[in-house]
Protein backbone atom coordinates (compact mmCIF):
# COMPACT_ATOMS: atom_id res chain seq x y z
CA UNK A 1 0.00 0.00 0.00
CA UNK A 2 1.23 3.29 -0.42
CA UNK A 3 1.81 6.38 1.24
CA UNK A 4 -0.55 9.34 0.73
CA UNK A 5 -0.74 12.80 1.67
CA UNK A 6 -3.67 13.79 4.45
CA UNK A 7 -4.47 16.97 6.07
CA UNK A 8 -5.63 16.27 9.58
CA UNK A 9 -5.76 18.29 13.21
CA UNK A 10 -3.88 16.64 16.01
CA UNK A 11 -3.29 16.44 19.58
CA UNK A 12 0.28 16.07 20.74
CA UNK A 13 0.57 13.20 23.58
CA UNK A 14 4.44 12.29 23.80
CA UNK A 15 7.56 13.27 22.35
CA UNK A 16 10.66 11.19 22.56
CA UNK A 17 13.99 12.29 21.06
CA UNK A 18 15.71 10.61 18.18
CA UNK A 19 19.01 11.00 16.82
CA UNK A 20 20.79 14.37 16.73
CA UNK A 21 17.52 16.62 15.60
CA UNK A 22 14.64 14.54 15.34
CA UNK A 23 11.96 13.52 17.56
CA UNK A 24 9.11 11.02 17.40
CA UNK A 25 6.00 11.96 18.41
CA UNK A 26 2.50 10.38 19.81
CA UNK A 27 -0.40 12.41 18.28
CA UNK A 28 -4.40 11.70 18.62
CA UNK A 29 -5.32 12.83 15.30
CA UNK A 30 -9.02 13.84 13.68
CA UNK A 31 -8.59 11.19 10.77
CA UNK A 32 -7.06 8.48 12.13
CA UNK A 33 -6.88 8.55 15.61
CA UNK A 34 -3.74 7.59 17.71
CA UNK A 35 -0.49 7.55 15.62
CA UNK A 36 3.47 7.77 16.00
CA UNK A 37 5.42 10.18 13.22
CA UNK A 38 8.28 11.00 13.13
CA UNK A 39 9.76 14.15 12.36
CA UNK A 40 12.94 15.21 11.02
CA UNK A 41 15.15 18.32 12.00
CA UNK A 42 13.00 20.14 14.71
CA UNK A 43 15.47 19.97 17.17
CA UNK A 44 18.57 21.42 15.33
CA UNK A 45 19.92 24.51 15.91
CA UNK A 46 19.96 26.13 12.76
CA UNK A 47 17.53 29.14 12.69
CA UNK A 48 15.03 26.70 10.51
CA UNK A 49 14.95 24.53 13.42
CA UNK A 50 14.75 26.56 15.66
CA UNK A 51 11.51 26.99 17.66
CA UNK A 52 9.82 23.94 15.92
CA UNK A 53 10.03 21.53 18.73
CA UNK A 54 7.72 23.57 20.90
CA UNK A 55 5.02 22.74 18.39
CA UNK A 56 4.98 19.17 20.15
CA UNK A 57 4.54 19.90 23.79
CA UNK A 58 2.09 17.57 25.51
CA UNK A 59 -1.42 18.99 24.61
CA UNK A 60 -0.57 20.91 21.67
CA UNK A 61 -3.33 21.36 19.04
CA UNK A 62 -2.00 21.43 15.38
CA UNK A 63 -2.63 21.42 11.67
CA UNK A 64 -0.83 18.72 10.18
CA UNK A 65 -0.25 17.62 6.51
CA UNK A 66 1.12 13.91 6.98
CA UNK A 67 1.85 10.89 5.41
CA UNK A 68 -0.31 7.59 6.15
CA UNK A 69 0.01 3.83 5.70
CA UNK A 70 -2.06 1.32 7.38
CA UNK A 71 0.30 -1.17 7.48
CA UNK A 72 3.30 1.08 9.01
CA UNK A 73 3.75 1.69 12.85
CA UNK A 74 5.61 5.07 12.24
CA UNK A 75 4.42 7.41 9.53
CA UNK A 76 5.98 10.92 8.85
CA UNK A 77 4.97 14.33 9.24
CA UNK A 78 5.43 16.63 5.77
CA UNK A 79 3.94 20.13 7.28
CA UNK A 80 2.97 21.38 10.65
CA UNK A 81 1.12 24.71 12.35
CA UNK A 82 -0.38 25.56 15.46
CA UNK A 83 -4.32 25.31 14.86
CA UNK A 84 -4.43 26.86 18.96
CA UNK A 85 -1.81 28.81 20.15
CA UNK A 86 -2.80 28.96 23.88
CA UNK A 87 -2.35 31.76 26.24
CA UNK A 88 -2.20 29.89 29.90
CA UNK A 89 -1.88 25.94 29.72
CA UNK A 90 2.41 25.96 28.71
CA UNK A 91 3.32 28.92 31.52
CA UNK A 92 0.88 28.63 34.16
CA UNK A 93 1.70 25.74 36.67
CA UNK A 94 -1.66 24.74 37.75
CA UNK A 95 -3.22 24.34 33.85
CA UNK A 96 -0.63 22.82 32.78
CA UNK A 97 -0.67 19.90 35.81
CA UNK A 98 -4.60 19.55 34.44
CA UNK A 99 -3.41 19.24 30.80
CA UNK A 100 -0.98 16.93 31.87
CA UNK A 101 -3.27 14.85 33.50
CA UNK A 102 -5.71 14.77 30.87
CA UNK A 103 -3.00 14.15 28.47
CA UNK A 104 -1.79 10.91 30.58
CA UNK A 105 -5.40 9.58 30.59
CA UNK A 106 -5.63 9.88 27.17
CA UNK A 107 -2.82 8.17 26.16
CA UNK A 108 -3.43 5.47 29.03
CA UNK A 109 -6.90 4.82 27.08
CA UNK A 110 -5.92 5.61 23.45
CA UNK A 111 -4.85 2.05 22.75
CA UNK A 112 -5.61 1.16 18.91
CA UNK A 113 -5.33 3.44 15.69
CA UNK A 114 -9.17 4.25 14.95
CA UNK A 115 -10.40 7.39 14.13
CA UNK A 116 -12.97 8.41 16.40
CA UNK A 117 -14.11 11.97 15.78
CA UNK A 118 -16.39 12.33 18.14
CA UNK A 119 -13.95 11.89 20.89
CA UNK A 120 -11.33 14.46 19.45
CA UNK A 121 -13.50 17.38 19.13
CA UNK A 122 -14.65 16.72 22.82
CA UNK A 123 -11.07 16.85 23.40
CA UNK A 124 -9.97 19.35 21.48
CA UNK A 125 -13.05 21.52 22.90
CA UNK A 126 -11.80 20.69 26.24
CA UNK A 127 -8.57 21.81 26.30
CA UNK A 128 -9.28 25.19 24.52
CA UNK A 129 -11.75 25.97 27.36
CA UNK A 130 -9.34 24.97 29.71
CA UNK A 131 -6.87 27.17 28.59
CA UNK A 132 -9.40 30.48 28.95
CA UNK A 133 -10.81 28.76 31.63
CA UNK A 134 -11.66 30.27 35.38
CA UNK A 135 -9.73 29.21 38.88
CA UNK A 136 -13.00 27.16 39.61
CA UNK A 137 -13.79 25.58 36.49
CA UNK A 138 -9.95 24.79 36.30
CA UNK A 139 -10.41 23.39 39.94
CA UNK A 140 -13.07 20.83 38.80
CA UNK A 141 -11.71 19.90 35.23
CA UNK A 142 -9.88 17.54 35.58
CA UNK A 143 -12.96 15.42 37.13
CA UNK A 144 -15.29 16.68 34.52
CA UNK A 145 -12.99 15.36 31.70
CA UNK A 146 -12.53 12.42 33.21
CA UNK A 147 -15.92 11.43 33.53
CA UNK A 148 -16.84 12.81 30.27
CA UNK A 149 -14.29 11.10 28.37
CA UNK A 150 -15.25 7.68 29.67
CA UNK A 151 -18.19 8.23 28.70
CA UNK A 152 -17.08 8.85 24.56
CA UNK A 153 -14.80 5.58 25.40
CA UNK A 154 -18.34 3.43 26.27
CA UNK A 155 -18.35 2.70 29.49
CA UNK A 156 -19.81 5.56 30.97
CA UNK A 157 -21.43 6.02 34.66
CA UNK A 158 -25.31 6.42 34.22
CA UNK A 159 -26.60 9.08 36.61
CA UNK A 160 -29.42 7.66 38.31
CA UNK A 161 -27.93 8.84 42.00
CA UNK A 162 -31.04 9.53 44.37
CA UNK A 163 -31.34 9.70 47.94
CA UNK A 164 -32.29 5.79 47.99
CA UNK A 165 -29.15 4.68 45.41
CA UNK A 166 -26.71 6.74 47.06
CA UNK A 167 -23.98 4.14 46.24
CA UNK A 168 -21.24 4.95 43.22
CA UNK A 169 -20.26 1.21 41.98
CA UNK A 170 -17.47 1.90 40.30
CA UNK A 171 -16.83 -1.44 38.46
CA UNK A 172 -20.76 -1.39 37.37
CA UNK A 173 -20.71 2.40 36.74
CA UNK A 174 -24.04 2.81 38.18
CA UNK A 175 -25.65 3.66 41.45
CA UNK A 176 -26.93 1.17 43.71
CA UNK A 177 -28.97 0.99 47.05
CA UNK A 178 -27.28 -1.29 48.34
CA UNK A 179 -23.23 -1.39 49.15
CA UNK A 180 -21.55 -3.42 46.94
CA UNK A 181 -20.14 -6.44 48.36
CA UNK A 182 -16.42 -5.62 46.87
CA UNK A 183 -14.20 -2.51 48.10
CA UNK A 184 -14.67 -0.49 44.49
CA UNK A 185 -17.24 1.83 45.16
CA UNK A 186 -17.71 5.54 46.82
CA UNK A 187 -20.51 6.92 49.02
CA UNK A 188 -23.09 9.79 50.29
CA UNK A 189 -21.41 13.02 49.28
CA UNK A 190 -18.83 11.52 47.02
CA UNK A 191 -21.85 9.88 44.72
CA UNK A 192 -23.93 13.09 45.14
CA UNK A 193 -20.78 15.46 43.76
CA UNK A 194 -20.59 12.89 40.78
CA UNK A 195 -23.73 13.23 39.95
CA UNK A 196 -23.77 17.05 39.99
CA UNK A 197 -20.24 16.78 37.64
CA UNK A 198 -22.24 14.40 34.97
CA UNK A 199 -25.14 16.65 34.89
CA UNK A 200 -22.37 19.52 33.32
CA UNK A 201 -22.86 19.52 30.00
CA UNK A 202 -20.62 23.13 29.40
CA UNK A 203 -16.88 23.79 31.42
CA UNK A 204 -18.59 27.26 32.58
CA UNK A 205 -20.92 25.36 34.96
CA UNK A 206 -17.94 23.94 36.80
CA UNK A 207 -17.78 27.17 38.81
CA UNK A 208 -21.06 26.38 40.53
CA UNK A 209 -19.50 22.66 42.03
CA UNK A 210 -18.13 24.04 45.55
CA UNK A 211 -15.34 20.98 46.57
CA UNK A 212 -13.01 21.72 49.01
CA UNK A 213 -9.28 20.19 48.23
CA UNK A 214 -9.78 17.09 50.26
CA UNK A 215 -12.91 16.02 48.14
CA UNK A 216 -11.63 16.59 44.89
CA UNK A 217 -8.37 14.83 45.84
CA UNK A 218 -11.05 11.58 46.65
CA UNK A 219 -12.90 11.98 43.76
CA UNK A 220 -9.81 11.61 41.76
CA UNK A 221 -9.06 8.64 42.93
CA UNK A 222 -12.23 7.14 42.42
CA UNK A 223 -12.13 8.02 39.09
CA UNK A 224 -8.93 6.58 38.60
CA UNK A 225 -9.72 2.93 40.22
CA UNK A 226 -12.96 3.37 37.81
CA UNK A 227 -10.71 3.90 34.82
CA UNK A 228 -8.46 1.07 35.64
CA UNK A 229 -11.17 -1.24 36.07
CA UNK A 230 -12.21 -0.53 32.72
CA UNK A 231 -9.57 0.01 30.63
CA UNK A 232 -7.13 -3.12 30.15
CA UNK A 233 -3.37 -2.66 31.46
CA UNK A 234 -3.76 1.18 32.97
CA UNK A 235 -1.71 1.02 35.81
CA UNK A 236 -1.49 4.21 37.50
CA UNK A 237 -1.53 7.78 37.15
CA UNK A 238 1.81 9.15 37.02
CA UNK A 239 0.27 12.47 36.94
CA UNK A 240 -2.27 12.43 39.79
CA UNK A 241 0.28 13.44 42.79
CA UNK A 242 1.29 16.65 41.06
CA UNK A 243 -2.01 17.60 40.26
CA UNK A 244 -3.26 16.94 43.63
CA UNK A 245 -0.44 19.56 45.21
CA UNK A 246 -1.54 21.90 42.67
CA UNK A 247 -4.85 21.98 43.52
CA UNK A 248 -4.07 22.18 47.00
Amino acid sequence: MSENLHKTKGIVLRTVKYGETSIIVLIFTEKFGIQSYLINGVRASTKKGAGKANHFQPSAILELVVYHNDLKHLNRVKEFKWSQLYHHIFNDVPKNAVSLFMVELLTKCLKQPEPNEDLFHFCEDAFIHLDECSLPVMANFSLYFALHLSSLLGFRIHDSYSAEKHFLDLQEGEFVAKEPDHSHFIEGRLAEHTSDLLKVMQPSELEEIKLNHETRRRLLSAYEIFFALHVQEFGTMKTLPVLREVLG
